[in-house]
Parts: C-alpha cells; sequence; structure tokens
C-alpha cells in the first residue's frame, strides 16, 4: 500500500469506533487526508492454544474481508481514500506502531473497544493517548454537529500548555469555527495568580486574533472542593451547546496531569459530549496536522 497523508482510525467494529469512522469523514475533508483503517487481531492468551494455525488463519481471512467491505462503503459515502489493513500483535502497540509506520497526521479513536466495559475508557485507548508521537481524537459518543462551531482551549500557567495554542489555531483556522479560551481559578484569594492568569489570557486572545480567528477569553472560578479542571470543563461544555471539541495536553500541565494518570482521565474522556484531541507536550509545531 502506497503511503499517502493520512489518518489512522483503529477499527473493531465496534459501535464507538464506527463513530470514529464517521467523524472521520469530517476530518478527513478538512485536511485532504486519506483514512487507513487498522483491526488488531489479538489473540486471547492462552486461548490460542485452542486454535490451529489453519483456524487463526480463517478468521483474519474472514476479518479482512469484513474490513474490506467496511473500506469500500466509507468510500462511497465519503467520496475519500479509505485503506484497509489488518495486524497481528497487542492492541495499542500495533496501534501505535503503525501510526509511526504510515506517518498518520492524527489517531481517530472510541474511548473503548468491543472487549471493554461501558462506563470506563479503555485501557487500550488510555495507553494509546499516553504513548503516541501524535494527537489523538477520542469520541465517547456520536458528533452531533456537522461542522464545527467553537474549539475549548483550557489553559493554566505552565510553560508547556502554551504549545497546544498552535494546534488550536490551525484546527480552527481548517475548520471554520472560533476558539474559545478558558482558565480556572483556584486561588481566589491570591492576587498575583489573578494578575498572572489575566495577563497570560490577554496574550493568548490577542495572539489567535492576530491569526485572524473569532475568539474569546474568560476565566471560570472552580468550586472549592474541585480537585481537577476536569468538572469544571464539562460544565462548561454542556454550558455552551456551541462547542464541538477539547484541546487538551496529555502530561506536563499541572492542572490536568492527574486525570490522564488516574480515574479523573476516563472521566473528562468518557463523559466528554465532544471529541477531545490529546497532545503530547513536545517541540512538535504543526508536523503532524499540517
Amino acid at each position: 500500500m502506497e503511503i499517502k497523508p493520512n489518518i489512522l482510525i483503529p477499527i473493531d467494529f465496534h459501535d464507538l469506533s464506527l463513530m470514529a469512522l464517521e467523524y472521520g469523514y469530517k476530518v478527513a475533508r478538512t485536511f485532504g487526508l486519506e483514512i487507513n483503517l487498522l483491526y488488531v487481531h489479538e489473540e486471547p492468551g492462552i486461548l490460542a492454544n485452542f486454535f490451529t494455525s489453519e483456524e487463526t488463519d480463517k478468521i483474519i481471512a474472514r476479518i479482512r474481508e469484513e474490513l474490506k467491505d467496511l473500506a469500500r462503503k466509507a468510500a462511497q459515502e465519503s467520496g475519500l481514500t479509505v485503506n484497509a489493513v489488518v495486524r497481528k500483535g497487542t492492541v495499542h502497540a500495533r496501534i501505535l506502531s503503525m501510526a509511526e509506520e504510515w506517518d498518520s497526521r492524527m489517531i481517530i479513536m472510541g474511548t473503548r473497544s468491543s472487549s471493554e466495559e461501558k462506563g470506563i475508557s479503555g485501557a487500550n485507548t488510555s495507553r494509546v493517548i499516553r504513548m503516541a508521537k501524535r494527537p489523538v481524537i477520542t469520541l465517547s459518543q456520536r458528533h452531533r454537529h456537522e461542522g464545527c462551531h467553537s474549539i475549548l482551549l483550557p489553559l493554566d500557567l505552565t510553560k508547556d500548555t502554551r504549545q497546544k495554542v498552535g494546534y488550536a489555531i490551525e484546527m480552527a483556522k481548517r475548520m471554520g469555527c472560533r476558539i474559545r479560551v478558558v482558565s480556572a481559578l483556584w486561588s481566589k484569594n491570591d492576587p498575583d495568580i489573578i494578575v498572572q492568569l489575566r495577563n497570560q489570557l490577554a496574550q493568548v486572545r490577542a495572539f489567535i486574533a492576530a491569526a485572524g480567528l473569532d475568539v474569546t477569553a474568560e476565566i471560570v472560578e472552580s468550586d472549592e472542593n474541585a480537585r481537577t479542571l476536569v468538572p469544571i470543563l464539562l460544565q462548561y461544555i454542556d454550558e455552551h451547546r456551541d462547542i464541538d471539541m477539547v484541546i487538551i495536553m496529555t502530561q506536563q500541565e499541572n492542572s490536568v496531569v492527574e486525570y490522564f494518570l488516574g480515574s479523573t482521565a476516563q472521566e473528562m474522556i468518557r463523559n466528554a459530549r465532544v471529541p477531545v484531541m490529546s497532545i503530547v507536550p513536545k517541540d512538535l509545531g504543526f508536523t503532524y496536522i499540517a
């Protein structure tokens, strides 16, 4: 298969992976990319001993035909080039390795697979998000809007948080939407923190506006009992129905790092009604989305 600029979408025929494919149409059209569907056949440990190599080959052959059929239907529906590939291996490791091999611009996937329980963020999804060298967009439910109205960009005072501003600008320009910049006020009685947040918001707002985009910026007060930024973001998303995407960093942002290492990460990714783009902080510029 000739490798062209693409989006990688892992498929296991679960509803969420099919929703990810449908959402992938919008992103692929916006960025002029092909879609590469990947099914990973992971042999179930000791149960693998109950299948002969011929039986395993037949299973994989059947899956390959089903995936090719899905790719054909997707290409007809979307008008895009959709490729289908089946590989053996550990699910998250194979997704990551194929993203590297294909130099995929991003990965789009559901929050869990068919083998994982409803109501949690899947282990494979969490591992891909933490380890991917490119943006990962996750969906916990079907995205209702055809286009993009607003991108939510939460910021804190750490240095790495600003890296995602470039991604937000690029996504907003390509998708034709505004950006809502939000910071949460944790230390309500600390005037220095308040001044720093206001200054940063003003700078980021001016930077985004200079790029020719519609932008709003505000500080929202956190609940005194809040331990992370997640509940505040979820409430803000629910109150602003024009938001169609959230862009977050997966590490090093003090306000959000905890939930990507624990149960609150699952809360954010699982419960957000909009797609969540996760970015690993590093000096990548626009390498993976331009």
